[in-house]
């Protein structure tokens, strides 16, 4: 149960896994982990920080917390492994992507590409019990992940912020407006997406705001 992200956001962090409160999150895990199903592996817990390093962010999407199904999450919000179904949330992200980017949904709902790209796919709390959506919530994983947001946000080089959702939007008061972009739209789940999340253009947004900073576009596509 070490930390062992092995680029920058290690020592960034290292304070925070420090804390008493993170020690108790990790003996709640050891508990929860040898008990039973949760997600995603242990191996994959910090696979959005260990793929987009600090200094290679451009772009945050902030989910809840991990997919609660068996063989989904792999540690990247919103992302499910190759060979699984592709969630309805996911689908809808596709949906708005094909419409905003003009990029054809793709056969398989990995975004590994996405976070090589720098989009770090982060969410708030990053461990799940299989089947019970918000096991883990305010088990101690929050303090990990506003710290991370809080630092991207006082970042001097601008980032874009896509939050998805009244639980993403409430990190808005962690970044610093002025210098970067936030995207604010209801969630893309079936129950919200039409509320405003379609024609929220999230993907062209961020592309145009990057080049306005000099900083190169994000390739969207995924297949």
């Amino acid at each position: 149960m070490g930390v062992n992200i092995q680029n920058d956001w290690q020592e960034l962090l290292q304070p925070v896994f420090d804390e008493p409160e993170y020690k108790r999150l990790r003996e709640f895990l050891k508990k929860e982990y040898g008990s039973g199903n949760v997600f995603p592996p242990m191996d994959d817990i910090f696979e959005a920080f260990k793929r987009t390093p600090f200094h290679d962010v451009k772009a945050v999407i902030l989910g809840q917390d991990p997919y609660h199904g068996e063989g989904q999450a792999h540690g990247l919000s919103f992302s499910v492994q190759k060979g699984t179904t592709i969630p309805p949330s996911l689908q809808n992200i596709f949906k708005e992507l094909k419409e905003d980017a003009g990029v054809e949904p793709p056969k398989s709902g990995d975004l590994t590409k996405w976070a090589d790209e720098g989009v770090l796919l982060l969410n708030t709390v990053l461990t799940v019990k299989e089947g019970q959506a918000h096991s883990h919530r305010s088990e101690g994983w929050e303090r990990v992940t506003d710290e991370a947001i809080r630092l991207l946000g006082d970042r001097d080089e601008p980032i874009v912020f896509i939050l998805w959702g009244k639980p993403a939007q409430a990190k808005t008061k962690l970044i610093d407006t002025d210098k970067h972009l936030v995207i604010a739209s209801p969630h893309p789940s079936p129950l919200a997406a039409h509320r405003g999340f379609f024609g929220s253009k999230p993907f062209s947004k961020t592309n145009d705001f990057l080049q306005k900073h000099g900083i190169e576009p994000i390739d969207w596509s995924l297949d």
